[in-house]
C-alpha cells in the first residue's frame, strides 16, 4: 500500500498534527524492502517564539526546511552522532514541525531488529537508525512515495490511551518552554 497522508493533514496546527500522528504508520523503503512502524510518540515545535524550536534563532541553512511547505521531512543531525526525523507543519513561511520520537515496528521487523542489534525503537535516534533515515532525506516530500519515506493513515488512538507532557531533553531551554505539554505518547498497548 502506498497511501501517504495528504498535505492538508500537515497544513494544520502543529499540536493537532502531533496528536493525530499517533497511530499512523511511518513507512521507509530501504534497499527495496518496506519497513514500517506505528508512530507511538511525538513532540511539537512551534515557531520562532518557542525557545525549544530550532527556528527560535531565525532561518538558517540547517532549519530552512521548517520554513518551507508542510508535509516535508526535516531531518537534522544532533550531538554529532544522531539523525532526527520531523514532519513540517502549518503554512509555508511559519516554522513548525513534529518530531517523531518512537515507533512500534510492524513491517520488516527482522530488518529493523538487525539494524538496531535487537534493541528497541523507542527514541528518535533509535527509529532513524532502525529505518535508515539520514540527512539525504532532509526536505523529502512525505506526501510522495517516490521519496521512499512517507506516513500512511493508521488507526485512531483513544484519548485515554495518550499521555501528554513536557518535551524531552530541553535542559537548557528556559521556562515556560521547557515544560510546555507538547509531547504525545501512547501509554497503553496498541494492536492493529
Amino acid at each position: 500500500m502506498k497511501n501517504p497522508l495528504p498535505r492538508s493533514f500537515y497544513n494544520r496546527p502543529t499540536l493537532t498534527v502531533a496528536h493525530e500522528l499517533l497511530g499512523t504508520r511511518l513507512v521507509r523503503i530501504l534497499d527495496g524492502a518496506r519497513l514500517s512502524g506505528i508512530i507511538t510518540e511525538t513532540e511539537a515545535y512551534i515557531g520562532k517564539e518557542d525557545f525549544g524550536c530550532h527556528a527560535h534563532a531565525g532561518k538558517t541553512k540547517r532549519n530552512a526546511v521548517m520554513f518551507g511547505p508542510p508535509g516535508h521531512a526535516y531531518v537534522y543531525f544532533t550531538y554529532g552522532m544522531h539523525w532526527m526525523l520531523n514532519a513540517v507543519t502549518e503554512d509555508e513561511g511559519f516554522p513548525a514541525a513534529v518530531l517523531i520520537r518512537a515507533i512500534w515496528p510492524v513491517e520488516g521487523v527482522e530488518i529493523i531488529a538487525a539494524r538496531r542489534n535487537g534493541r528497541d525503537t523507542g527514541g528518535p535516534a533509535k527509529l532513524t537508525q532502525a529505518l535508515g533515515i539520514d540527512g539525504a532525506l532532509n526536505g523529502g516530500d512525505l506526501c510522495d512515495p517516490a521519496t521512499g519515506l512517507w506516513i500512511e493513515p493508521g488507526f485512531p488512538i483513544l484519548d485515554d490511551s495518550v499521555t501528554i507532557g513536557a518535551r524531552v531533553g530541553l535542559y537548557t531551554v528556559p521556562e515556560p518552554w521547557q515544560s510546555m505539554p507538547w509531547r504525545f505518547h501512547i501509554t497503553k498497548e496498541i494492536r492493529e
